[in-house]
């Protein structure tokens, strides 16, 4: 190895890029995440995911702008039916 490296040139993240996926930070409120949890893992797939899918799920119902009050009452009609 060598004794001095420059990483001048180096930017900070993922060495590749997550493709038709976009970071975001989202509030949720603790019984939903659990929920979610469980239900995942009932299903074998990740909490998030089943989570997207309940939004892709309500997106293709109704192609209105999604709110928060929204997105609320979208996660609990899943976590009620799941």
């Amino acid at each position: 190895m060598r004794k001095e490296y420059d990483f001048s040139k180096g930017v900070r993240g993922p060495v590749l890029p997550s493709k038709g996926k976009t970071r975001i930070t989202i509030m949720l409120d603790s019984d939903v995440i659990e929920a979610f949890r469980e239900k995942a893992e009932a299903e074998g797939v990740g909490y998030q995911t089943a989570i997207n899918e309940a939004l892709r799920g309500a997106l293709k119902k109704k192609e209105a702008p999604l709110t928060a009050s929204a997105l609320r009452k979208i996660l609990r009609q899943e976590l009620s039916a799941g």
